[in-house]
């Protein structure tokens, strides 16, 4: 038999089996206000770290304090509901792993999206599928049987590609920041900067203090994160991949056989066609096709 990640299916979408359907569905009803921060991606594609560094902007550099959990400082909207996410203190800063349709919109809101390269985003979730093993019941899931459902779109939060392209068609809005995971790994401290500067003119003048960018830095590198891992996310059982995991680019190429990087290239193309997406990674989609 093949083995395919557990999900549940509310209103037509794909959510982890152990997100409640209320609270799936009274998110979808939050109405964003003037000055919401809504952090948005695809699973696996930078959301912690983005989350992390908005928290760190807005606290001056200042990392969570001990006790707290990230999830109680920015939610994500679509698992805890409309109610949970009003109660958070302005400027409220969400998360959501939407596709842009089904986002709470406001012209007057801030939306930072952040995209990954599809080989090490399907890299990455299959090892957080593995690792959450109440949720999916796939511990002893292949790559290979998880690349056939992430190509298919069937696995939760749905097809990679109905998340990224809409978002990547709004690019251009002025509340909307688009960064990749790969610009952001390339230099930091410039995505730290640009996300500053998009947040307002408080943020703006702490992310150009230079010992308040050192420090947001600092506490947002992947050798920080790993050292609490019980503020991002639950315990894993042992000897399953931690949620931070490596945080690397490239990684696809040690996972992905030679066909299986051209059936999603392929797919990459045809999701591509009439957009400029192929301008965001074109070395790793070459490698892919060679």
């Amino acid at each position: 038999m093949t083995a395919t990640p557990r999900y549940v299916v509310n209103d037509g979408f794909r959510m982890p089996a152990g997100f409640p359907i209320d609270g799936f569905r009274s998110g979808l009803q939050y109405r964003a206000r003037p000055g919401d921060v809504f952090i948005a991606t695809y699973p696996k594609c930078g959301t912690t770290w983005a989350q992390h560094i908005v928290y760190l902007i807005l606290h001056r550099g200042d990392p969570l304090p001990a006790g707290r959990n990230m999830t109680e400082e920015i939610p994500h909207l679509e698992e805890v509901g409309k109610a949970a996410a009003e109660r958070i203190a302005e400027p409220r800063c969400i998360k959501t792993h939407l596709p842009f349709d089904l986002t709470p919109w406001h012209p007057d809101a801030r939306y930072l999206y952040v995209a990954r390269n599809p080989f090490d985003c399907a890299v990455s979730f299959f090892h957080h599928t593995r690792g959450f093993v109440k949720l999916y019941d796939f511990a002893d899931g292949t790559f290979d049987e998880f690349f056939e459902c992430f190509l298919s779109g069937e696995i939760d939060f749905g097809d990679y590609f109905d998340n990224l392209v809409p978002w990547f068609a709004h690019q251009g809005d002025d509340n909307l920041l688009f960064l990749t995971y790969e610009q952001m790994k390339a230099a930091p401290a410039a995505a730290v900067v640009a996300m500053g500067e998009f947040l307002g003119p408080e943020p703006a003048r702490t992310v150009h203090d230079p010992a308040t960018l050192d420090s947001i830095i600092r506490h947002s590198s992947f050798d920080s994160m790993r050292k609490d891992p019980e503020r991002w996310s639950s315990k894993r059982p042992d000897g399953m991949p931690a949620f931070i995991r490596k945080g690397q680019i490239g990684d696809w190429v040690n996972h992905f056989s030679r066909e299986q990087a051209h059936r999603l290239a392929d797919k990459f193309a045809r999701r591509a066609e009439g957009t400029d997406l192929e301008t965001l990674w074109p070395e790793i989609l070459a490698a892919a096709r060679g």
